[in-house]
């Protein structure tokens, strides 16, 4: 009974908890949110399912979820279809400048726009959080399965069981993602519940032998839930060969257990923990197929409910895209990586793969404190050789159990799937665990989803296994301890996000004007008077402060720093549009910005449209100037407001055609070097750009722009790289200039500063305009391809594999 009521205790409080976060974090602020709930609204509408279009920006508000399959969206809609949800497009009131998945020092983290004037409990807030609601029953769920597995792993270790339970339930994370819309809600619990019945189903084979009834009606189960799961996310897809697995163990199971089970009975060894010997006859080749004929009868049945649920979904993509599982389309509009990532740049990115499995929420962009990081990693790193330890004293165990150990390929053989069925799921734990993150990182390498929580498939399994690294090996007392203290931990860290980190991110600040600082410099400047588009279009700029190193005294600015503004602004009517602050560096060399930020007030929380008569807002911003950036010059500070959709800006004053305030000069000093722009960019761990120089970096069609650049070998180089440059168009990278130099790169003596000079000549058709001037290293590939040099930065492998030095006008 007091499992039981331990185990009722963790699932009230996920409850509780997961109600928290459901309600409390903003409606569309929740991971991939802003994308799932309008798959919903469509089907809820009546509507069929969309289908998914190849062109991002054709995509419609589910964006690549179309991609998805759709039985969490049915789901959903079945919930909330009764509910007029016609506001959506106002509530869903997209932030066009959020810094979707940055973490950020000045804000601009949020997703959408909150009006403070929308009722929560009507239209498409209500709807959002039923299924939200309902999300959390599903994390239930998994809650609950997860202690199943557990127990399956380890019966007579109650402790093992809750404890995993409870870790599973306190993972900020995923009480995060479980009171958000996210199909992930839906095809946890299914696959996790998959997993118990094929373990329940090998526990069982153990003290009895089924009929043949019986059997293929668990079978139809099994393959009923793994039917349910694919239809509800891909990632469950990892279900099927273990299910094949599972059958094969189980005809294995049958063969060998039923001649013995009589005495196995009769001896009181009936608790499925204690084990017979290897077999007396070891495994034969026509054994062995004839096992594989039985498990793959099994397995096929099996096949007909998962194919009968979900086979329709994966022929309209085969039909629509010419994909089975409809990845083509997907990535189209998802987006990805200019070139796959190797293993060692997806170790690079392991911190922030973690921080999004701990608790990294909003849109990947609201972390929690480094320290609480800190710890959660500890703890899986000291997991991990103690589940070593844990596995090899388990098969020390059951090598006595068994006897001796035989080398031949048969014996061999034979013992493996004795240990595999003696210790079943444990190995399901370990192989359903290493198929979802090797999916994941298959599916890493070529997108952007670089995020630890898309491994949450496999919760059940790996918190199970991460309990047993932890305690697992330990005796009784010791491991309460631990395990109690890590899910106290998690619980309190839990409980402490929807309010420390998550509501304060999104709470925006505004007032009636008020005293301010003397350290900031008054403006008093109006825009939007005798304005050319609407005259109640006004606001003010009280004031404004700098924060640099060129100020006060301090060192100068140089590239590579960040310059932080505040900026004071006071709404002096009632808007009609959605008005966006830019603040800029200009280079006055080139008339376009070094370096910008753009944001609506209010760190991005507030449209012009909410602003009242009156209020005050302060804004903080953040600029940070290239490492390349040409020096000595004088930047230009400047702010202005215009409307994003068409671009149209507010003017400065009454009578003038100015629509930008220069509010000072900032003087930009050279890196120290003895190179020209002194920097230090590391490319593949081979060679150092240390300097350059361009001149001239205004020029017409046809004239020539010389480049010179300044290599170091970090090492003795094996391969002969060639240097290129490109002066390219921002939008299709046509090259208006270019120039190749082959390098003789393994002549260079290690360390060794080379002067190249690439002379690059604007072709004749290049427009007018300002285009990036940018630089790497290549060689030839046997295939007659080429592979670039990928940039390193703070010791970790990046994707880029082109430098922008500057900017070159084409007049």
């Amino acid at each position: 009974m007091s499992e039981k009521r331990f185990l009722a205790l963790i699932l009230a409080l996920f409850l509780l908890l997961g109600a928290a976060y459901a309600l409390v974090t903003p409606v569309f602020e929740a991971s991939d949110e802003l994308w799932h709930y309008p798959m919903v609204r469509h089907l809820a509408d009546g509507n069929g399912l969309p289908v998914q279009v190849f062109d991002p920006a054709q995509a419609g508000p589910w964006k690549q979820e179309a991609s998805q399959p759709p039985l969490y969206y049915y789901v959903g809609a079945a919930l909330t279809f009764w509910i007029d949800t016609s506001d959506m497009e106002h509530v869903r009131w997209l932030n066009p400048h959020v810094d979707n998945g940055v973490i950020t020092e000045d804000g601009n983290i949020n997703l959408v726009v909150h009006d403070p004037a929308a009722s929560p409990w009507q239209g498409t807030l209500l709807a959002v959080r039923i299924i939200r609601l309902a999300s959390v029953l599903m994390g239930a769920a998994t809650v609950y399965l997860t202690y199943r597995i557990a127990r399956e792993v380890v019966p007579r270790r109650p402790t093992i069981a809750l404890g995993a339970a409870a870790v599973n339930a306190f993972i900020p994370m995923f009480l995060f993602i479980s009171g958000a819309v996210n199909n992930d809600n839906l095809a946890i619990p299914l696959a996790s519940l998959a997993l118990l019945l094929m373990l329940r189903h090998i526990r069982a084979g153990r003290t009895a032998i089924l009929r043949w009834r019986d059997e293929v009606r668990q079978w139809a189960m099994i393959g009923v839930v793994i039917g349910l799961a694919v239809l509800t996310k891909e990632g469950t897809l990892g279900l099927l060969p273990l299910a094949w697995g599972t059958a094969f163990i189980s005809v294995w199971q049958q063969l060998q257990v039923a001649p013995r089970l009589t005495s196995l009975v009769a001896s009181g060894a009936t608790s499925g923990r204690e084990r017979m010997g290897p077999a007396s006859v070891d495994l034969t080749f026509a054994a062995f197929m004839r096992l594989l004929a039985r498990s793959f009868v099994r397995f096929g049945i099996v096949l007909v409910p998962v194919l009968l649920i979900a086979g329709w979904w994966y022929y309209r993509n085969l039909v629509l895209y010419g994909d089975l599982l409809g990845w083509n389309a997907f990535i189209a509009v998802l987006g990805q990586r200019p070139q796959p990532a190797t293993l060692a740049q997806l170790w690079d990115e392991r911190a922030g793969f973690l921080m999004s499995y701990w608790g990294l929420f909003g849109g990947v962009n609201v972390p929690m404190p480094g320290w609480i990081y800190t710890v959660l990693n500890t703890v899986l790193v000291v997991a991990v050789p103690g589940f070593v330890v844990y596995f090899a004293r388990e098969l020390w165990d059951w090598i006595r159990e068994t006897g001796s150990w035989r080398f031949d390929l048969g014996a061999t053989i034979t013992n493996v799937l004795y240990f595999v069925e003696s210790r079943f799921a444990l190995v399901v734990c370990l192989l359903f665990s290493a198929a979802v993150v090797y999916g994941l990182i298959n599916w890493t390498t070529t997108t952007w989803s670089s995020q630890g929580r898309l491994a949450f498939t496999a919760i059940s399994t790996l918190t199970t296994l991460l309990v047993l690294g932890l305690a697992g090996w330990l005796p009784r007392r010791p491991a309460i301890v631990i395990v109690s203290g890590l899910a106290l931990f998690l619980f309190v860290v839990a409980a402490a996000a929807p309010f420390l980190w998550i509501a304060p991110s999104y709470e925006a600040r505004v007032g009636a004007p008020s005293p301010l600082p003397a350290e900031m410099a008054r403006v008093e400047a109006e825009f939007g008077a005798d304005c050319t588009c609407r005259d109640a279009e006004r606001m003010r700029l009280v004031a404004y402060e700098i924060e640099a190193p060129a100020r006060g005294g301090g060192d100068a600015l140089r590239p590579g720093d960040t310059v932080e503004v505040t900026l004071v602004w006071e709404a002096l009517a009632e808007m009609e549009q959605d008005w966006s602050v830019f603040v800029h560096l200009n280079d006055p060399m080139l008339a376009t910005p070094l370096a910008q930020r753009d944001m609506y007030p209010g760190q991005g929380l507030l449209a012009t449209r909410l602003l009242e008569p009156g209020q005050q807002i302060v804004n903080r911003y953040h600029l940070r100037v290239p490492e390349t950036a040409i020096a000595p010059s004088e930047l230009e500070l400047a702010v202005g407001l215009y409307d994003f959709e068409t671009g149209e800006r507010l003017l400065t004053a009454a009578g003038t055609e100015r629509d930008i305030l220069t509010l000072e000069t900032l003087l930009l000093e050279p890196s120290p070097g003895e190179y020209p722009n002194a920097t230090s960019v590391n490319f593949g761990d081979r060679m150092e750009l240390v300097g350059f120089s361009v001149t001239p970096r205004r020029a017409r069609p046809g004239e020539t722009v010389q480049l010179t650049v300044y290599w170091r070998a970090l090492r003795s180089l094996e391969t002969d790289y060639t240097i290129f440059a490109q002066v390219l168009h921002t939008e299709d990278t046509t090259r208006w200039a270019a120039s190749d130099v082959p390098g003789n790169t393994t002549a260079w003596p290690e360390g060794e500063v080379q002067t190249i000079e690439m002379p690059l000549t604007l072709r004749e058709e290049a427009p007018a305009g300002v285009f990036p001037l940018v630089v790497g290293a290549y060689t030839r590939t046997e295939d007659g391809g080429f592979t670039r040099l990928q940039i390193v930065r703070d010791g970790r492998i990046t994707m880029d594999d082109v430098l922008t030095l500057t900017r070159i006008r084409i007049e």
